[in-house]
């Protein structure tokens, strides 16, 4: 009988790489199902098709774990942005004052000069 109830599988590099806990209780549903089949009629009614069904779960768990890595970066650019737009304001603010102390300081040496 075929077996992938394993949660450990070899992608194209040869390296074993542990399935996601999502991607793990789909592919063991997947297997009960396959199991009540082979029961039910023989090993040749999903001997075919277990192949195609592991390869697309594999690439499943590729892109949940892809999409996962996504999120962590686009965390941490918000988390960026946020400190940026922080920065900002702030050498805004400090803008700001300095102009208004350049233009108080020149106000009065205009009327020291006056004098």
């Amino acid at each position: 009988m075929i077996e992938i109830d394993e949660v450990v599988y070899q992608d194209d590099y040869g390296s074993g790489t542990v399935m996601s806990e999502r991607v793990s209780g789909l592919a063991n549903s997947i297997y009960r199902e396959f199991e009540r089949l082979i029961h039910s009629y023989d090993e040749e009614v999903v001997k075919e098709l277990m192949p195609l069904v592991v390869n697309v779960l594999e690439n499943l768990d590729a892109v949940l774990t892809e999409n996962q890595e996504h999120e962590v970066e686009l965390e941490l650019l918000k988390e960026d942005n946020e400190q940026l737009i922080t920065q900002y304001e702030r050498e805004k603010a400090l803008r700001k004052q300095a102009e208004e102390t350049h233009r108080s300081t020149s106000d009065r040496c205009k009327h020291s000069g006056s004098l």
